[in-house]
């Protein structure tokens, strides 16, 4: 079974809405994995002038072959806890994330 069967995944108009728990800081950048149905991540970026934000969507857009512009940051700017939006189906943001981790 993926890791990524209990990821939250909530379809919305343009997308998939998706809950971060996020690590700024942290010694590489990469997908942890999931933990109460939210996508743990880790960046190397430090929690400053939205520094960590910028490296979470990078991570998130390379992960899931998307441009940068298709995944926005919809809340948790100054929080570990993050909200995001992915350009994809829910279907495909698990499959994508399923070959990436």
């Amino acid at each position: 079974m993926s890791p990524f069967t209990h990821l939250e995944l909530t379809p919305v108009a343009g997308g998939t809405r998706m809950r971060l728990r996020v690590k700024p800081g942290a010694r590489k950048t990469a997908i942890v994995g999931v933990h109460g149905g939210a996508l743990k991540v880790a960046v190397d970026a430090p929690p400053e002038r939205g520094k960590a934000n910028d490296a979470v969507l990078t991570l998130l857009a390379d992960a899931l072959g998307l441009p940068a512009g298709g995944v926005t940051l919809a809340a948790g700017a100054t929080s570990r806890n993050k909200v995001v939006v992915v350009e994809l189906a829910a279907g495909e943001v698990r499959a994508r994330l399923g070959r990436e981790g």
